[in-house]
């Protein structure tokens, strides 16, 4: 009876993206976020893959939304992006920052008790890392061994976020945001676009 439902029209609204939302779930769990696609999951929610587009914007954004991650990953990569290459690391620290600075950084210190209980939940944060965020500015980039620099950019980026809001080390916990940016981002730099010290062929 339920597949039946889901094979006819859902209510538009709040009904559609909770269905959404249901079906990424499963569909991210199964195969993972690079083998899932919109058309797939819309037809696990029994509806047309459009209205991935209409609430969340996308697959990023979707998978994002099945995180309850407080961002909307296309827009952060535009962000980092938009401006020059010598400061794309401070981009991302202060907008990693500023993010979840404004959450209060439970979302975050939620995510990461998850990661450390449950498979999937680490699963889908590292698919986070170097699919849909890290992945993209390093391609974007076009960088030698972006796979290698985007699990170092996520190194750095959750250990800060481990650091400042689950550990709460002081004084990082409470440093302003131009304190971060200032300490990390040249480190995040050479992550994404300098010299690692490895032969060409390493790391890929």
């Amino acid at each position: 009876m339920t597949a039946a439902r889901r094979r006819g029209r859902r209510p538009a609204g709040e009904d559609t993206r909770a269905a959404l939302l249901e079906a990424a779930g499963a569909v991210f769990a199964e195969q993972g976020y690079d083998g899932s696609t919109v058309r797939a999951i819309a037809a696990r929610a029994g509806v047309d893959p459009a209205m991935v587009n209409h609430w969340f914007g996308g697959k990023e954004g979707l998978f994002a939304a099945a995180m309850e991650l407080p961002i909307d990953p296309g827009l952060v990569v535009a962000r980092v992006l938009d401006g020059s290459r010598e400061t794309v690391a401070e981009r991302i620290v202060r907008t990693f920052v500023t993010v979840w600075d404004d959450t209060g950084g439970a979302h975050f210190a939620a995510l990461v008790r998850s990661v450390s209980s449950h498979e999937l939940a680490a699963r889908m944060l590292r698919e986070f890392v170097t699919s849909v965020l890290f992945g993209p500015v390093a391609e974007r980039l076009r960088v030698d061994q972006p796979d290698l620099r985007a699990a170092l950019c996520g190194s750095q980026i959750v250990g800060l976020g481990m650091i400042r809001y689950v550990v709460r080390l002081e004084p990082l916990a409470s440093a302003d945001v131009d304190t971060v940016v200032a300490a990390i981002g040249p480190n995040l730099q050479r992550y994404l676009t300098g010299d690692l010290g490895l032969p060409p062929d390493r790391g890929r």
